[in-house]
């Protein structure tokens, strides 16, 4: 007999940038889903480890926001800022076995390299074999070599070629702040999270957390990416396309709507249900072969407007 699979735990990490938005929250239901219809565990984890980009009092906020829509997560919230010793300590494993060297490149240096899929730029490998005469560390960055192919359940097979698709990345900036991709990678797995559902937004990133997955000797989990939502200029929503709070619309219509982009609409008999009898059905008849297969899909029509 093959062992049994461990217990599901997933896990909804949103940066305190600002209030939740439709997107958001369609992540949020994703990944709530998937771990209540598996009868799994769903953590959640304030991702705060870019102290300038963290917007104060928007953490609370978010918090809220899913009590509010009737979220409810198992254990304690983790916040990055409270584990900078465990990233440190990953760092270190990394710079020990030589899988991370000094990087002196500015942005402006590397304006015109070609870009990755998520809209980052390829290093072209300047200071790979030391730093130039003269210079000094700008940040770390860990030596992307291999291809990466993994099987997304919503999106298929993916396969990356680290070093023509990524080029070596960065995971500790040169302000000390760590970068996402380490702590992501030390925090998933510190958690022992099996599965992670998010948006498709997070797709490229995939790559690069595997590799350091690898590198660093922990578990790679399962991943599914569920489409993003766009507006009618096809821009993800987000606070940078100044996204209206989802606070704005009824929890009932909000989390219907959601569910209806996600491949799951309610019925009609549902459109007045109180919130738990919506959660009810939504846990019950959750399947993630019916989220639709593809990227990136606008707002419903209802909707739109009122959310971009």
């Amino acid at each position: 007999m093959p062992p049994a699979p461990p217990p599901y735990i997933g896990r909804f990490a949103p940066s305190p940038t600002g209030p939740l938005h439709f997107g958001s929250l369609v992540a949020a239901i994703g990944s709530y889903l998937e771990a209540r219809s598996r009868a799994g565990r769903w953590l959640l984890r304030i991702e705060d480890v870019d102290a300038p980009r963290t917007v104060p009092g928007a953490a609370d906020a978010i918090i809220a926001t899913l009590a509010r829509f009737g979220f409810e997560w198992d254990g304690e919230i983790a916040w990055q800022s409270r584990r900078l010793d465990a990233y440190r300590a990953a760092f270190e494993q990394l710079r020990a076995a030589g899988d991370v060297f000094p990087c002196a490149c500015t942005r402006r240096e590397m304006a015109d390299s070609a870009l990755a899929r998520d809209g980052s730029r390829i290093y072209p490998g300047t200071c790979r074999k030391g730093l130039p005469p003269g210079r000094s560390a700008h940040a770390w960055r860990v030596r992307a070599q291999g291809t990466v192919t993994f099987d997304d359940r919503v999106q298929g097979r993916q396969e990356e070629d680290l070093a023509r698709d990524v080029g070596d990345f960065v995971v500790l900036r040169g302000d000390g702040q760590f970068a996402y991709q380490l702590a992501v990678v030390v925090d998933d797995a510190a958690a022992g999270v099996t599965d992670v559902v998010r948006g498709a937004d997070l797709l490229g990133s995939t790559g690069r957390q595997i590799h350091l997955q690898h590198l660093l000797g922990v578990p790679t989990p399962g991943y599914a990416h569920l489409p993003v939502v766009v507006n009618a200029a096809g821009e993800k929503l987000s606070k940078q396309t100044l996204a209206a709070p989802i606070d704005v619309l009824p929890q009932g219509t909000a989390l219907a709507a959601a569910l209806a982009f996600l491949g799951h609409p309610p019925p009609a008999e549902l459109a007045h249900a109180p919130l738990a009898g919506l959660w009810a059905w939504a846990i019950a008849n959750w399947k993630l072969e019916r989220v639709p297969r593809r990227t990136q899909a606008q707002a419903p029509a209802g909707l739109a407007a009122t959310l971009s």
